[in-house]
């Protein structure tokens, strides 16, 4: 391969410099920039304005170049569309923001020689950078998406590279090819499938971005292996990925849990809260949110606002018809009203008092342990598994 580029990026600069990455790294880059595996319409993430904007390589070749480059997330598929003409309601593929890519690629250690099974293929562009760290024909890419298979599996080839690109479920991995030093996943996954600590060659290690269903801001995990087959490691540092399509959480229609009439359901609960949107939900990859995901299990949450500013929190069960809603204005307390066989906000106040007095822990403070009984989440070592009384 030839490099097409002769800058290093500052974001890999800065990750070859704090000894993340080794230099050879830096020769896969400059080789396979981004824009060889990007779709001739794109929408990048505006740092500034924090939206997708519409950029169309036929009309802006210069635009587009630029953005390519640019160190932010390129979402290229709305809503499941082959070829979407605007922005839909949900990215259902992207290309990764390349700092991003680069710190995985560091967390995953993976080495020439090794066997990789990289899933989520998506453009092909992590696929193809494993695919020339290691040798040919010792990466397997599982895509789910036929089409975004086919168009990655393409791009992978016009640059010279082998990697065997196969359409499917990732949870069931590739058992052809097993087994693998090194299984990495680009979509947030809610468990962690059997098939892939089963695909794992003992010592070898899995990397997956991991969420609750309260929200998608989830953890990066990095688990090795077992002789034994029981997968264990940390939480490493807070990511956003999109979701498993098979594990995709349904729409909530409020109706299903309140009566569309208005008024509260005979059993209401009334009570309040000093906690606030800023201690929960409000800051950007903070923990204590995905904490609260981890201990108040099958729960989503929705927000709205009135006029007046106040902001209404939602919580719905997804187990049973459970419900809670806290209005906060600028009372010192906010109001709570709840409902259904589960006190959702109840649930949510006890585990926020458990985190605090651990004493705030980050998303590196915990660590996931994958067995024959399942998956346990613990805090700062495996003997040490999250309170089971406030996970019920």
């Amino acid at each position: 391969m030839t490099p097409a580029t002769t800058t290093t990026p500052e974001w890999l600069a800065e990750a070859v410099a704090s000894g993340r990455l080794d230099a050879g790294w830096v020769q896969v880059f400059a080789a396979l920039p981004r824009s060889l595996f990007l779709p001739d319409v794109i929408w990048p993430k505006d740092p500034d304005s924090g939206q997708n904007v519409r950029v169309d390589r036929r009309r802006d070749p210069s635009g587009w170049a630029a953005w390519a480059e640019q160190d932010v997330p390129i979402v290229t598929q709305w809503d499941d569309q082959p070829d979407p003409a605007a922005a839909g309601q949900t990215a259902t593929s992207s290309s990764s923001q390349p700092s991003l890519v680069a710190g995985m690629l560091a967390d995953l250690d993976v080495r020439p020689g090794h066997r990789v099974l990289d899933l989520g293929v998506g453009t092909g562009w992590t696929t193809a950078l494993l695919a020339a760290r290691v040798a040919a024909g010792t990466v397997v890419g599982i895509e789910y998406d036929p089409a975004v298979a086919e168009a990655a599996r393409a791009r992978i080839t016009a640059v010279g590279l082998v990697a065997d690109v196969i359409v499917g479920d990732g949870a069931a991995g590739w058992p052809d090819g097993a087994p693998y030093d090194r299984v990495q996943c680009t979509y947030a996954v809610r468990r962690i499938p059997t098939a892939w600590v089963e695909q794992t060659r003992p010592g070898g290690v899995i990397l997956a971005p991991w969420e609750t269903t309260l929200t998608h801001q989830g953890a990066l995990v990095r688990l090795t292996v077992q002789e034994d087959g029981i997968a264990s490691g940390p939480f490493l540092w807070p990511v956003r990925f999109m979701g498993s399509r098979p594990e995709r959480t349904p729409q909530i229609d409020r109706n299903d849990y309140l009566p569309p009439g208005g008024g509260w359901p005979p059993g209401t609960v009334e009570s309040a809260t000093r906690l606030r949107p800023a201690d929960l939900w409000a800051t950007p990859y903070g923990p204590a949110w995905w904490m609260i995901g981890l201990l108040v299990p099958d729960m989503v949450y929705a927000t709205s606002s009135r006029k007046d500013g106040t902001v209404l929190g939602w919580l719905f069960s997804l187990r049973c018809r459970s419900w809670a809603i806290a209005f906060f204005d600028d009372a010192p307390e906010a109001e709570v009203y709840q409902g259904g066989p589960r006190r959702l906000w109840d649930e949510v106040e006890a585990a926020h008092r458990w985190w605090t007095e651990q004493g705030r822990p980050g998303h590196e403070d915990f660590g996931l342990t994958v067995g024959p009984d399942g998956e346990r989440v613990w805090l700062r070592s495996p003997d040490r598994p999250l309170p089971a009384t406030l996970a019920g």
